[in-house]
Parts: C-alpha cells; sequence; structure tokens
C-alpha cells in the first residue's frame, strides 16, 4: 500500500492516508521507526504492527483513561475514540474489551442518569438527554423500570411548582406577556402541556387573544 498524505496535526501526532483513504494517526516517533514516508510503499509487517499492536492498545488504554474520571455510554465512547482518529475495526475491539469488564453499561448508565435528575428534569427531557447519549429505547424503557422498582416516581406538578417559586411566578397575578415567557420556559422543560397549561395559565385559556 501506498501513503498518499501524511497531514500534521499536532506537533507530535500526523494522519496518515494510504491508497488516498484515511488509515490512522501515528506519533512521528512512530512514524520515524516505522520509515513510513509520503509517496513510499508501506510494508506488510509495519502494517500489521500498526493495526494489530499499537492502534489496539493505545486505543484501549485511552478509552480506560477515559472512564477513569466519568461514566459513558458506548455511543459517547465510540465518539471519543472516533474523534482520535482510530479506525472502526480497532474501536470495536477497544469497545469490546471495556464492555468484557463491565466498565460500560447503557443500562447502569441510564438508571443512574434517571436518579441524579428525576427531581429537577421532565421525563420527556430525561429521555431526549438520555437518547442524544447513545441509549436505546428499550434500554431506556428498562432504565425506567428499574428505577421505578428502586421506589422512584415523579410529580410534575410538584416540580412545576418548585420551578415556578424559584422564578418568582404567581399566576393569580401575571399579566399575558408573563404566562407567555412562563409557558414557553415550562415547555422548553419537557413537561407536558396540560401540567404547564393547569399550573402557569389556570383557568385563564385566552391569555393568547
Amino acid at each position: 500500500m501506498r501513503v498518499t498524505q501524511i497531514e500534521e496535526i499536532s506537533r507530535s501526532r500526523v494522519r496518515v492516508w494510504l491508497e488516498e483513504e484515511f488509515a490512522f494517526v501515528l506519533y512521528k516517533g512512530e512514524l520515524r521507526s516505522f520509515h513510513i514516508r509520503e509517496g513510499e510503499e508501506i510494508e506488510q509487517e509495519c502494517f500489521d504492527s500498526i493495526m494489530k499492536e499499537i492502534l489496539p492498545k493505545r486505543a484501549k488504554l485511552r478509552a480506560m483513561n477515559l472512564l477513569k474520571s466519568r461514566e459513558y455510554t458506548v455511543r459517547q465512547l465510540e465518539d471519543k475514540l472516533k474523534a482520535g482518529g482510530y479506525p472502526e475495526k480497532i474501536i470495536e475491539e477497544a469497545l469490546e474489551y471495556v464492555a468484557g469488564y463491565h466498565y460500560t453499561d447503557d443500562l447502569r448508565y441510564a438508571v443512574g442518569f434517571i436518579r441524579s435528575h428525576a427531581d429537577s428534569r421532565s421525563h420527556r427531557r430525561i429521555e431526549q438527554d438520555l437518547l442524544r447519549r447513545g441509549i436505546h429505547r428499550d434500554t431506556l424503557e428498562k432504565a425506567w423500570a428499574a428505577w421505578e422498582e428502586e421506589g422512584g416516581d415523579q410529580d410534575e406538578g410538584k416540580m412545576i411548582q418548585t420551578l415556578l417559586e424559584k422564578k418568582g411566578f404567581d399566576p393569580q397575578t401575571a399579566d399575558r406577556k408573563e404566562r407567555q415567557k412562563m409557558y414557553g420556559f415550562l415547555m422548553r422543560k419537557g413537561f407536558s402541556g396540560d401540567s404547564v397549561r393547569r399550573a402557569v395559565l389556570g383557568s385563564c385559556f385566552d391569555w393568547q387573544e
């Protein structure tokens, strides 16, 4: 395979293209050790060493180091490794490695996220946040069930009332503009329209007129 491009991305690292396709990221010292030069062929032995020894080990260490500081969903970890320039095959190997030690567990992550935010975020907002993090819907359903088995419960009305009090909002004295503003604020928080209307508008359903 011919090295068609070498692009410097930092003082120590470069991107390497083989046959016009991005292949991997290496340190400059490795580039010299393997005698990789733009426009020249890369020896099969060197390529195999990079793909089977150097990059797998580096990707696993990178994944482990990321997980030391916080928990990630599988997709979040995958995105981090992609951003690091690791080939897809190497990423899959690293993800399988950390999953084998139960360092990643999307169900555990989702239950923990729900537990941490159930008192401050609506059911819909929590689901949106977890879906963006790569949690699948079936895992999400299991997570809610597990949380409820722990005794978890959400009271949207109470949560909305707490937010209204923090905002100093009184539905009895608020004018139309204030109601509209608070209505939009709570809807963006993910609360259901019925719950928001009851709390903010009360019997004043002509607020938009």
